[in-house]
């Protein structure tokens, strides 16, 4: 139950608390990134459910719950190895939307650098801080943060953080995957020990 609850704080954390939060607006958003998040989210909950549930199964000494604690626990793991490939196979993917949004929102602001997409790119500028696409001319009258000694290119910066994102999904994963393992072994322990005491009485 607890490591279900660590998992659904930590998804929510990267979906509306991280840096990729900021590239979630109205319109568009990287929804392959987004999507696993969902998913790790969704494991999370039904952890914490089937956590429950094994805790009245091991307190009620009841084989039939504990059998369907260990058949959950089997599924929430097929699922954890299917998002991680997922996760790893979708990566470029993930890093070719998010850098297409910010290169929507740059052109835009080339085509009309004033309003509403001034302030857009800005908090881009200053939630990656970066500014441009790299070379000097293309920095040259874009809104970037004052507090940033040199201006490093923007794709460059949303590339590295995709990765390390993807990179903190995948050990969050591999750390329920070997939760999961022990909880069926356990499960399976006790489901036979109390089927060998019953038969013993």
């Amino acid at each position: 139950q607890l490591a279900g609850l660590a998992v659904i704080a930590f998804g929510l954390w990267l979906r509306f608390g991280g840096v990729m939060a900021d590239f979630a607006s109205d319109k568009r958003s990287p929804e392959y990134f987004f999507m696993g998040l969902y998913v790790l989210v969704g494991t999370g909950a039904l952890m914490t459910t089937v956590g429950f549930f094994g805790c009245c199964g091991a307190a009620r000494e009841s084989q039939c719950l504990i059998g369907s604690f260990f058949a959950c626990l089997l599924v929430i793991f097929a699922a954890e190895v299917t998002a991680g490939v997922f996760a790893f196979i979708g990566k470029k993917v993930a890093i070719q939307e998010a850098q297409k949004i910010y290169e929507d929102v740059y052109d835009d602001y080339m085509k009309n650098p004033v309003g509403k997409v001034n302030s857009t790119i800005y908090h881009y500028h200053s939630a990656l801080q970066c500014c441009g696409k790299g070379n000097t001319e293309q920095q040259m009258g874009l809104p970037c943060p004052e507090n940033i000694q040199k201006a490093s290119n923007c794709l460059v910066e949303i590339q590295n953080i995709v990765d390390a994102n993807l990179h903190l999904v995948g050990i969050v994963g591999i750390a329920i995957a070997g939760t999961t393992i022990f909880g069926m072994i356990f499960s399976m322990v006790l489901c036979c020990a109390i089927r060998n005491t019953r038969d013993m009485i």
